[in-house]
């Protein structure tokens, strides 16, 4: 017979902990979600979201030159354009606001990742992921009008040098859509990121203020998935993969742990989870109060991420825990 195994004994020496650990968080592991918007020498807080910030493309460069000097080395833009209309066509305007960025963004780092969110919501005066139509006596979005849109906005990004697109709309076949249109447009190599399993959540708040999006009516459930779905994600990750998905994306992560490490475990391919606003929002509150410990209450939702079976975390503690983890 095997002795006893008492598991205090591996815990007693730092040292000894760090060996045994099963999962380790790096700043390898982090990509940084950033707002750029029109304008010069713009730094403005988003109240909600605490030491983020919309910002002009100047301003961007600088923010994100602070971030590589601590290591991080992915990031992901969000656009807030000058100009919104129904179809959200600045999206894929030559002189959109991401495209501006992304310019000046590939010649200053040229080694870093540069991921783009691909969506109509910022882009559309109704704050909604795509084209209106009425449908059944009542307005919302037109799925097959949109994905055209979809892949012109992720070619237009690709020609101002994204390394990588990240369809977030949750609209049916939007990875083929968006994959031959790059292909026709010679980016064959070009990865897609899909937001395979986005939730129709309440932690979405926050952002909704850093990227001036708010659906002016109704909500987005009946595109995004239900909370209470899990199979339906599993679904819906395999045939984003069918269509040509490189990397999926579990969002929001801290409720969605058990989604991630189903999807892991299912199809074994790169899973992405994004540690969203309102998740992000509740640990600064929190940790203003004086109720928690901030770093280690961040650090251990990072791992918990990390430990359900996530390469890659999106989540705007990048630059504190890149310092933390130093």
């Amino acid at each position: 017979m095997f002795p006893i195994h008492r598991p205090r004994r591996l815990r007693q020496h730092p040292v000894l902990r760090d060996l045994v650990r099963e999962t380790a968080l790096t700043v390898n592991d982090l990509i940084l979600p950033l707002f750029v918007r029109p304008g010069r020498g713009i730094k403005k807080e988003i109240a909600s979201m605490p030491g983020n910030f919309q910002l002009s493309v100047d301003r961007l460069v600088d923010e994100v030159g602070a971030a590589v000097d601590l290591g991080i080395k992915a990031f992901l833009f969000f656009g807030i354009p000058s100009h919104k209309d129904a179809d959200g066509s600045s999206a894929w305007a030559e002189d959109g606001i991401v495209q501006q960025a992304l310019r000046a963004l590939r010649p200053a780092f040229p080694k870093i990742l540069l991921i783009t969110d691909e969506c109509f919501c910022e882009y559309t005066d109704h704050g909604h992921c795509g084209i209106i139509s009425e449908h059944q006596g009542r307005p919302d979005v037109d799925n097959d009008l949109t994905l055209p849109n979809l892949a012109r906005q992720c070619v237009s990004h690709a020609r101002a040098g994204a390394d990588v697109v990240a369809p977030s709309g949750m609209m049916d076949g939007m990875v083929r859509a968006i994959r031959s249109g790059l292909d026709e447009a010679g980016f064959t190599t070009l990865p897609i990121m899909s937001y395979s399993a986005k939730y129709a959540s309440g932690f979405y708040g926050p952002f909704r203020d850093a990227a001036e999006s708010p659906p002016q009516f109704g909500d987005r459930s009946t595109y995004q998935m239900d909370p209470a779905n899990g199979d339906e994600a599993l679904r819906e990750v395999a045939l984003d993969i069918e269509e040509g998905a490189d990397i999926v994306m579990v969002k929001p992560a801290m409720a969605y742990l058990d989604i991630i490490r189903r999807v892991k475990d299912r199809f074994q391919l790169p899973v992405a989870a994004y540690n969203v606003s309102g998740e992000f929002a509740m640990v600064k509150a929190a940790a203003q109060k004086g109720w928690i410990d901030e770093k280690r209450i961040a650090l251990e939702i990072l791992t918990s991420i990390k430990r359900a079976g996530a390469d890659m975390i999106l989540t705007y503690f990048a630059p504190d825990a890149a310092k933390w983890l130093k």
